[in-house]
């Protein structure tokens, strides 16, 4: 259960969808000046080099990020995605660096706002706390990050964003991660709660989207690029993102992203959707 690494996919296509949002979600949270927090469930390793053997065994990010490095005319939500790539590759010409979603989200950060992390992998909880060890503003938890949700709200500013990123690494992962995510929202119903999923199988992810579907969550926003046709052959065909109280124009910055990506990541046969699947 504990042997995935996200070292080997750091970068990849469906990082950049991710990693895109996200920013957004955290920027449009900072338009009011009152406190928020930021709780990852599966937090990694805070950043990845990409000449390490994980990056380099599989090359993912060659496939991703690297597609968009020193692309000019971006629209607004890869454009500030990029620039905070960019920070973490400093002076460089080369892409060496990646940041992980806490350290995406921490280029942002406001002294008044805070980050939650949960990381059960050793390896990896060694060095999130490692990258984030002189952060005040940074807890980082060594345990199932689910459980340490359902802890965690509602959160003492009343204001949060949750990302949901297991690694999917076992079918009961796709029924857990559902049921922890209506529990929490029934205890912080006004929370961002963004989950990332696969698609390896697409009737194992469906069922989980359809149980926060049928939950009478309202306002449950998917976005997803599929870079190539459903296939039941080996490996993920698509990834994106479901969100639950999306701020306002997310929906208009993720249509402009894959608009974008969908000629430069995608094959012929992909597709990209931008759908609220429940309303108000």
């Amino acid at each position: 259960m504990l042997s995935y690494r996200h070292g080997f996919h750091a970068g990849n296509y469906a990082d950049v969808l991710k990693h895109a949002m996200l920013f957004q979600v955290i920027k449009s949270m900072q338009k009011k000046a009152k406190p928020f927090v930021y709780i990852d469930t599966h937090a990694g390793a805070g950043a990845y080099s990409l000449e390490d053997e994980f990056a380099q065994k599989t090359g993912e990010y060659l496939d991703g990020v690297a597609k968009l490095w020193q692309h000019t005319n971006l629209p607004t939500a890869l454009k500030e995605y990029m620039e905070a790539i960019e920070h973490f590759n400093g002076e460089y010409d080369e892409l060496t660096i990646y940041p992980g979603s806490p350290a995406i989200v921490d280029v942002e950060l406001r002294e008044q706002d805070r980050m939650l992390l949960h990381e059960l992998h050793g390896t990896d909880h060694q060095a999130l706390t490692d990258y984030f060890s002189h952060d005040s503003q940074v807890k980082i938890v060594n345990a199932d990050g689910l459980k340490g949700l359902l802890a965690a709200v509602p959160p003492l500013e009343r204001r949060g964003v949750v990302l949901i990123d297991p690694s999917y690494e076992i079918k009961s992962d796709y029924i857990d991660v559902a049921e922890a995510i209506i529990k929490a929202h029934k205890k912080f119903a006004t929370g961002v709660y963004m989950l990332w999923y696969p698609v390896v199988k697409r009737e194992q992810t469906e069922a989980m989207l359809n149980m926060l579907k049928d939950s009478g969550i309202k306002k449950q926003l998917r976005i997803e690029q599929a870079i190539k046709a459903d296939s039941h052959e080996f490996g993920m065909t698509a990834a994106g993102l479901w969100i639950i109280n999306p701020p306002w124009q997310t929906d208009t910055l993720a249509k402009e992203a894959l608009d974008y990506l969908e000629p430069l990541l995608g094959h012929a046969d992909g597709s990209i959707t931008v759908e609220w699947e429940v309303g108000e």
